[in-house]
């Protein structure tokens, strides 16, 4: 009885293991290949349980799914002669799972060989637009064109590509630098070139304006000595007018003209008679003397006027 329980329980042990070899299953994002001694058998693309020779066959789970292809930056040179550090990405699926595994083997390897394809490509068709193209709405037909020449390559390995993009193209940084330091070249000397149009100008204007200066004070101190002489023509005509209308007016007003240049507030001391002619509109004199004229000659000093002599008893 007990050998019984012991053979069973080794029979079930047995069915177990051989089940567990024989049985597989693929999901729906899955697809599989059976090989039998390294020689492939079948290729199982539908979801589900499976089955297949235990100890003799073994199975090889590929992705069905849409992969991603990440290739390293390419410096392509373009039709202009313009360096470009070109990154792109590829979408795509391993469409017959028996030629990917004859030609590629793995993932790894087919997408090593997929990278070469993908940036020999990038060089072919770049090579023959120019940057404007790239930069332009032609960069879609562009990319189809690198895609259509990348399908054309990858049919070999069972993929089909989904789509190529071209994520970024810059210019190589030697290239970015070197156009920096033209461009700056370029606008100081456009600005030495604005500077020296604006010295230029600054100095027609500023000589014009020197000269319309020169013009208008010439122009101002003429008129200004035109009416200085016609004032001075009015004046002495007013004076001759005044002086034969009110002979003794015009008398006083001298007297006062020449006491108010006189008696200026000076600190000068004068030594002058109360009985001279300067004082005569003062003391009573006669009027009809001719007008006083300011003293010809002075004592230097400081201080308070000298006390004048006393008039003759």
């Amino acid at each position: 009885m007990k050998r019984i329980l012991i053979a069973t329980a080794v029979a079930a042990v047995a069915v177990i293991v051989i089940a567990s070899s024989a049985l597989f299953t693929v999901n729906e994002a899955q697809q599989a290949l059976v090989l039998q001694f390294g020689e492939p058998r079948r290729v199982i693309q539908d979801p589900g349980l499976k089955v297949k020779i235990p100890f003799i066959q073994e199975v090889r789970i590929l992705d069905r799914r849409v992969l991603d292809l990440d290739p390293p930056v390419e410096q392509v040179i373009l039709a202009d002669q313009k360096r470009l550090d070109v990154d792109a990405f590829a979408r795509y699926r391993i469409h017959d799972p028996l030629r990917f595994y004859q030609t590629a083997g793995t993932e790894a390897v087919a997408e090593t060989r997929m990278n070469s394809i993908v940036n020999s490509s990038l060089r072919r068709v770049l090579g023959n637009v120019t940057v404007l193209a790239v930069l332009s709405d032609e960069r879609a037909r562009i990319m189809n064109d690198i895609k259509g020449q990348v399908n054309d390559e990858a049919k070999r390995f069972g993929i089909e590509i989904v789509d190529v993009r071209i994520r970024r193209a810059d210019l190589p940084e030697e290239t970015s630098q070197s156009i920096f330091a033209r461009m700056r070249s370029e606008r100081e000397r456009e600005a030495a070139e604005a500077r020296a149009q604006g010295q230029e100008q600054s100095q027609q204007i500023k000589s014009r304006a020197e000269r319309e200066r020169t013009v208008i004070i010439a122009e101002a101190q003429r008129d200004a000595q035109v009416l200085r002489g016609e004032g001075d023509n009015t004046a002495i005509k007013l004076i001759a007018e005044a002086t034969s209308q009110d002979p003794e007016f015009y008398g006083f007003y001298r007297s006062l003209e020449a006491y108010r240049k006189a008696l200026n507030g000076s600190d000068t001391t004068m030594v002058l008679s109360p009985n001279g002619e300067f004082f005569r509109y003062f003391n009573g004199s006669n009027p009809q003397s001719p007008a006083p004229q300011p003293p010809a000659g002075s004592a230097s000093g400081q201080g308070t006027p000298a006390p004048a002599p006393a008039p003759a008893q």
